[in-house]
């Protein structure tokens, strides 16, 4: 399989503020990959320059790496530019996926479902207490380029507004507050690419306490509980599993994604985000649903790894 592979490097590490993630998620990758008698390497984005990237003579990579400058498109449009095969979505995919405000005007304009919302700019005390009539309380606001629910914060009054905007503001040059939905928890991981795309299990995330699946309750916490595959009717399942597909669709992602949904109280789902490369650490949760579905850790990253490919069509120019 070594061969046939060719030499892979596994991207991790970066410069975003999932950099922590990043490389636990690269470590294990790497570990996987060799133990399938692939040859991996590791390379840290955050430490290592282009120029290093394209003499390390890779023969296709692994994209580990969380957040910006690895999830946006940017290190995407490098790998295209150096002619090296990559996992994943492309660049436009991702740099899509990776504006939640983009993503949500996608999904509206093809009628799919996700919580209304506000952009904001500018702390402004007017456009701030309207957020409370407009989109009632609870809301949530975070940044809306960021993942892992850096600068995340779920206001429930009018005096929680400014402060939760600051904390967003901080990660970001513009805030999204969303439409609070009180319901379930879901996320749904999708592999493959265009009519290929499938989806795995559904997975149920439930938080004690607040209820909020925030950075430290998603990666240090023992309380929090998953429950894949989650209990819901077949029926239910199938709907949710064929709008992420949708949802991953309409963006055009490639590869391997994490599509995030809620369900409230009447069974409405409503999407949230896309996450076009997800975790990959112990507590991650596209293992967890390959593995509910027969396919091991091992097995996930090789089936990954085979996707990689360049997203841009090369256009051969010709002499008038």
């Amino acid at each position: 399989m070594s061969a046939s592979m060719g030499r892979v490097g596994v991207l991790y590490g970066g410069r975003s503020a999932e950099r922590a993630v990043s490389l636990m998620s690269g470590q294990g990758v790497q570990a996987a990959l060799e133990r399938a008698g692939i040859e991996a390497q590791l390379f840290d984005t955050g430490e290592r320059s282009l120029a290093e990237l394209a003499a390390a003579n890779f023969d296709r990579v692994f994209i580990a790496l969380h957040g910006r400058y690895g999830e946006d498109g940017t290190i995407q449009g490098a790998l295209e530019l150096l002619g090296i095969p990559y996992t994943g979505s492309g660049p436009m995919a991702s740099a899509l996926a990776m504006d939640k405000v983009m993503t949500k005007k996608i999904w509206q304009q093809a009628g799919l479902p996700t919580p209304g919302y506000q952009v904001l700019s500018i702390a402004d005390e007017k456009l701030l207490s309207e957020l409370g009539e407009s989109l009632g309380f609870p809301l949530i606001m975070k940044p809306p380029h960021e993942g892992s629910t850096v600068g995340f914060t779920r206001v429930d009054s009018a005096a929680q507004l400014a402060e939760a905007f600051e904390l967003a503001r901080r990660y970001d040059h513009e805030v999204l507050a969303e439409r609070f939905i009180e319901g379930r928890e879901l996320t749904i991981p999708v592999l493959g690419k265009g009519a290929q795309a499938r989806a795995l299990p559904v997975i149920e995330i439930v938080v004690p306490g607040d209820g909020l699946y925030d950075y430290e309750h998603k990666y240090h916490s023992e309380a929090t509980q998953y429950f894949c595959p989650a209990d819901l009717s077949a029926a239910l399942t199938e709907q949710l599993q064929q709008l992420a597909v949708q949802a991953y669709q309409a963006l055009d992602c490639a590869g391997w994604g994490r599509v995030d949904i809620m369900l409230d109280e009447q069974h409405q789902p409503w999407l949230l985000e896309v996450n076009t490369s997800p975790g990959m650490t112990p507590q991650s949760l596209v293992p967890m649903a390959a593995k509910a579905q027969g396919l091991s850790y091992e097995a996930l990253c090789v089936e990954i790894l085979r996707s990689a490919d360049l997203k841009v069509l090369s256009v051969s120019h010709q002499e008038a």
